[in-house]
């Protein structure tokens, strides 16, 4: 089963966003029990050159790994996808239109994504078009991020766009636009409520960021089922403040 296949199925995912653009860390973290990680091009220090150091390690070591790309263009999806992405993650889609043009970056076809033959993805023109292809359509994954009121408004509709396999919803932005602080407050709640029913109406994913798991059961009920979980800068910081905690407290 692909990993497009476990998501769409609605199977339990659990992954992280990486922030560090090492590719040690895509060694170290593929050998622990997460599904997928997510390099954060948004919002950390990812230059082309790295994103591409870091997908190659992980399609070496069998990880699904997602990119979530600084802006909704089709060239920085297209970057993503010919270093070897497992799929994309797009921020700001608050609008049908957008989930289409984006829907339409992520695939080939006229109008669509380049094709180059010489990719990692196409296996560096070892292989034929018609597999590459027929890859591309069976693997490839577009996810709307879903981080303003207008997105919600408009979430039915983005979940209907063929090409488009997830909705992630961000509570965070989705915060800040209700002029809160609070990520559990009513109305991210709502929100969130409301882009899960959307995607459960067209038999697409519902995802989201996850502080640890202890939101589990909460977003759980709200229909998610692939989780963002912190980040290895949390896992670092967790681990650090544990060990130096018990320590401290021999005294």
């Amino acid at each position: 089963m692909t990993f497009k296949e476990r998501m769409l199925s609605g199977q339990i995912l659990v992954g992280t966003f990486l922030k560090t653009p090492a590719h040690e860390i895509i060694e170290v973290l593929a050998k622990s029990r997460l599904d997928f990680l997510c390099l954060d091009a948004e919002h950390a220090p990812f230059d082309r050159g790295r994103m591409d150091m870091c997908l190659a390690m992980a399609r070496a070591l069998d990880i699904p790994t997602l990119v979530r790309v600084p802006v909704g263009e089709s060239v920085e999806l297209l970057k993503a996808l010919d270093s070897g992405a497992t799929g994309v993650v797009v921020p700001h889609v608050d609008s049908v239109e957008k989930a289409r043009r984006i829907a339409r970056a992520g695939r080939f076809g006229h109008g669509g994504r380049g094709y180059a033959g010489s990719t990692r993805w196409a296996g560096f023109a070892t292989r034929p078009m018609a597999d590459v292809l027929k890859q591309s359509e069976e693997e490839t994954i577009v996810i709307a991020q879903i981080e303003e009121p207008e997105g919600v408004d408009a979430a039915n509709e983005i979940a209907a766009v063929p090409g488009i396999d997830g909705l992630f919803v961000g509570p965070a932005d989705l915060a800040v636009c209700f002029g809160t602080t609070d990520l559990s407050g009513p109305e991210v709640v709502d929100a969130m409520r409301r882009t899960g029913e959307a995607a459960k109406a067209h038999g697409k994913a519902l995802m989201t960021f996850a502080g640890s798991s202890a939101a589990g059961p909460g977003l759980r009920e709200l229909g998610v089922t692939m989780f963002f979980v912190a980040s290895e800068h949390a896992f670092i910081l967790h681990g650090a403040n544990a060990e130096a905690d018990a320590f401290h407290d021999l005294d």
